[in-house]
């Protein structure tokens, strides 16, 4: 890929990056897809990543990305979605960014929906006035210019971040293996199989099959269900409530992660 003016590249479970990516810029490319190019050698005046954060830190296949990745900018931006606490990720980012070779200009942080089922209401967390608007409004402003930012980082940012590691990465790590169970209300609809970015369902006897192996927690899959036949084997605050990006689509997400034809 080459001679593009700005490119930015997204990944998304649920649609927040991409309504994000979408707003920012024209020339989009998904990092699930992307992950599959032989040669990731990519030239642009501007060249950005927005993608969630899963425990503060960029999620796995997309620190796989950057690790491959050669980029040709002189502006490279990344912005980090969160849903509660970011504890640091802006300096978590930049650290892991660091460690690559990649030099960022602007690293920057959006609050929007938190779609982590074990510790929120989908239904309350949608009845949030988060102002997701005026934090696009001034990142693309931001972007635009060209400016040079780093999201700062507060002391109670990395005790969040500590906490995180001290509690829950153990416990998530864990009940990983056993994360998901698929129920008898799966109608074979194989939205499951074509919305996850790492090919973890298949299916038999036309009901949805999930192995845990290279599963990222991104949760695609249990929001994704219309029959909300993926359940979680840990309590929910709402088994009853899933979430999407009010303005993506089903389409739009199977479309960025769909793995089917690799």
């Amino acid at each position: 890929m080459g001679g593009e003016k700005v490119v930015i590249f997204y990944f998304t479970a649920t649609g927040n990056s991409l309504y994000v990516a979408k707003n920012l810029e024209d020339e989009r490319v998904s990092i699930a897809q992307a992950i599959h190019d032989n040669k990731k050698v990519y030239k642009a005046e501007k060249i950005g990543i927005v993608c969630p954060i899963f425990g503060h830190e960029v999620p796995q296949l997309v620190r796989q990305f950057l690790e491959q990745a050669t980029f040709e900018t002189s502006y490279f931006y990344m912005v980090l979605t969160y849903g509660r606490r970011h504890g640091g990720a802006s300096l978590l980012a930049k650290n892991m960014l660091d460690k690559i070779g990649i030099k960022p200009s602007y690293i920057n942080v959006l609050l929007m929906v938190d779609n982590f089922l074990p510790s929120f209401d989908m239904n309350e967390q949608r009845a949030m006035d988060k102002n997701v608007e005026g934090q696009l409004k001034q990142i693309k402003s931001d972007i635009d210019k060209k400016r040079e930012y780093i999201s700062p980082v507060t002391q109670k940012d990395r005790e969040a971040h500590q906490e995180y590691l001290d509690k829950m990465e153990k416990v998530l790590k864990a009940k990983l293996p056993n994360m998901y169970q698929i129920t008898d209300e799966c109608i074979g609809c194989e939205i499951c199989t074509k919305i996850c970015p790492k090919n973890c369902f298949t299916m038999k006897n036309n009901k949805s099959v999930w192995n845990s192996n290279g599963c990222i927690s991104c949760m695609a899959c249990i929001h994704a269900c219309p029959m909300i036949a993926i359940q979680l084997n840990m309590p929910e605050k709402n088994k009853k409530a899933r979430y999407r990006n009010d303005n993506i689509s089903i389409c739009e997400i199977i479309d960025a992660n769909n793995q089917l034809n690799f």
